[in-house]
């Protein structure tokens, strides 16, 4: 998982709806924080990084302005027209078409020493596939935005479809590099295309810290008393898991690649007869 990626931290695809980030916030901000993990740094550094992700894309205006600033591989951090020019294209080579003075003329551009030793940003994106996908390899269509320079400072957003190659048994956040196939630069070469590997965990479940999170709803009475459940994983086998007693919501226990979290399992209605089990349980103090 990639520590600055705020769809990665909170566990949400980059379509998600704003209600879906609120409530994958809420639940990990719960999870992680301190006033439940008194002791755990881990806790803490890793609730302040929910914290800010959910900063980044938590509301409609923020999520426009960090995508925004994604477009030009992570944004140009204010300054003035000249740097924001300078990150766009690699630094160097390209001057602000609208300054008038202390500088460049109108769309004039510095003066390079080699035609190839400047270097257009690398275009990023992340390219999404089912675990059977990602398990059996091929080749997959991935889309991007290209920055093409053009005459006296212009700038062409060129929509891409091009065709990648995935080698079997990739794993989640595995990087493919494709050569000058990035952002252009006007006096010098395009950069890279740099796409990383999403792999969909499958619902109920999420990715975290390079692992399977998967949520397991179970009864109360399963929790307080333990008891044996079946589960089926991710990958679509079959599992049936021992519950310990006095067992809590958000335990974690390991089951081959992959974490599994226990929920409770909602009651939309109740029964007369279980209404009575649970005052007689209240009556006893429980």
């Amino acid at each position: 998982m990639s520590k600055d990626d705020p769809y990665e931290i909170l566990g949400v695809s980059r379509d998600a709806s704003d209600d879906q980030i609120k409530k994958a916030f809420r639940t990990l901000a719960r999870r992680y924080h301190p006033d439940r993990n008194p002791d755990d740094k881990n806790a803490e550094s890793r609730f302040k990084q929910v914290q800010s992700a959910y900063d980044q894309i938590g509301t409609a205006e923020a999520r426009k302005e960090y995508e925004k600033s994604q477009m030009f591989g992570g944004g140009f951090g204010g300054g003035n027209m000249n740097d924001i020019f300078s990150q766009m294209f690699g630094g160097g080579g390209f001057s602000n078409p609208f300054s008038r003075g202390g500088g460049q003329p109108f769309g004039q551009r510095s003066p390079s020493p080699s035609p190839n030793t400047q270097k257009g940003q690398d275009a990023t994106g992340f390219l999404e596939l089912s675990i059977d996908e990602a398990e059996a390899g091929g080749k997959f269509m991935f889309e991007f935005t290209k920055l093409v320079p053009g005459s006296h400072g212009s700038i062409t957003k060129k929509p891409m479809k091009i065709r990648v190659n995935v080698k079997p048994q990739s794993k989640h956040g595995d990087k493919l590099t494709l050569k000058g196939q990035g952002h252009g630069h006007p006096d010098g070469v395009p950069g890279d295309l740099i796409i990383r590997i999403k792999i969909d965990p499958g619902q109920g479940c999420r990715w975290e810290q390079g692992r399977i999170v998967q949520s397991v709803e179970i009864q109360y009475s399963t929790l307080i008393l333990g008891g044996k459940v079946n589960i089926q994983l991710p990958n679509g086998m079959k599992a049936r898991v021992t519950i310990p007693e006095n067992s809590l919501i958000g335990d974690r226990f390991r089951i081959k690649e992959y974490d599994i979290e226990l929920g409770l399992l909602p009651n939309e209605t109740l029964t007369d007869e279980q209404k009575t089990l649970l005052e007689k349980l209240r009556t006893a103090g429980l």
